[in-house]
């Protein structure tokens, strides 16, 4: 059974099913989903829960005894289980058939993992997933809706802002929900419930501390490694999110990245900056920046960000700051 985020409250709220698979790329809307998931079942009477991460190494034989070893005292138990590379091999892949073929009233059994290829999808164990269980896709919100969704969320805490600040506001914040979740957050704190300006929400945006993270990217655009080391050393001391930093910068990698593919698809490059939407303060330094770099050096730099995520998200060792700042170094002079 496939089943839409907008549809989970609803179903939640008329009877639980005994498993439940929650993928996709928008970590955002995987945790809320997976939280509106836990929360269901705690007031259903699931007052046990049991968390397993199935990485390397993870014995599959914990996910089934979880399920058969319930307490003396508590008569439901939610089985949390979590695979983050989203592929559980050979095993895992046996484990979860067998699993899910053998269900349990007294569990519920919460599966979350990362976007999956079309290839995986086609897999076994998937099928088996998704004959069994209710199946939520939490991909992330297309640009085209964004400005929707980012009114929704505003809604929720009685604020609202005309089409051009929420353009404004996805304009910054495509690409990283939990970038704009945190903006939408500091709005509510900011500012009481009512109608939004537009210069409120960009006033909130820009100081997003002393050290702009909009200034840091800049400072990557136009290739001065001493000031984007500075700027970001002092975005570091004032305690910003490492998230926000990363989707400031990677925004702009990968504006990069779509204006060097046009181009190199014979498209004209002012035309592209333009088709971008690239504001027309920022026109020359990803024009500039667009003639000193090569697709390769982009396509690079886009799995470099994609480490520093993984180390942001605790899924891989490394120093966030450190790799940030030779993240930005990347595009110096």
């Amino acid at each position: 059974m496939q089943l839409t985020l907008d549809a989970l409250p609803r179903h939640l709220a008329s009877g639980l099913k005994p498993l439940y698979v929650v993928y996709g790329d928008a970590l955002l809307l995987v945790i809320e989903a997976a939280d509106s998931i836990r929360a269901a079942a705690r007031a259903a009477g699931f007052t046990e829960r049991d968390t397993l991460i199935a990485e390397q190494h993870f014995k599959w034989d914990e996910l089934r005894n979880c399920a058969q070893s319930l307490s003396l005292f508590a008569e439901r138990r939610v089985v949390d289980l979590r695979i983050p590379g989203g592929k559980p091999g050979s095993e895992g892949a046996q484990a979860l058939q067998d699993y899910v073929s053998r269900p349990n009233e007294d569990v519920l059994t919460l599966i979350t993992l990362p976007k999956l290829d079309w290839a995986t999808q086609k897999t076994q164990w998937f099928g088996a997933l998704a004959r069994n269980g209710v199946m939520i896709c939490a991909d992330d919100i297309p640009r085209s809706q964004l400005p929707g969704w980012l009114a929704t969320r505003l809604q929720n805490q009685g604020q609202s802002a005309d089409r051009t600040a929420l353009e404004f506001l996805a304009d910054r914040s495509e690409g990283n929900l939990i970038a704009a979740f945190q903006e939408i957050q500091k709005l509510g704190l900011l500012y009481p419930p009512g109608s939004l300006t537009f210069g409120q929400i960009k006033d909130a945006i820009m100081d997003v501390a002393r050290y702009d993270i909009f200034k840091l990217a800049e400072a990557m655009l136009a290739g001065d490694a001493a000031r984007y080391a500075h700027i970001l050393e002092g975005l570091r001391a004032e305690g910003t999110a490492t998230v926000l930093v990363l989707w400031a910068v990677s925004e702009e990698i990968r504006t990069l990245g779509k204006v060097l593919h046009a181009t190199g698809q014979g498209g004209n490059l002012r035309e592209t900056l333009t088709s971008l939407r690239v504001r027309k303060e920022k026109l020359s330094l990803v024009e500039n920046a667009a003639r000193r770099f090569k697709t390769q050096h982009i396509e690079r730099a886009i799995v470099h960000a994609a480490k520093v995520d993984k180390i942001i998200k605790g899924l891989k060792p490394g120093d966030v700051w450190d790799e940030l700042l030779q993240l930005g170094l990347r595009f110096k002079k």
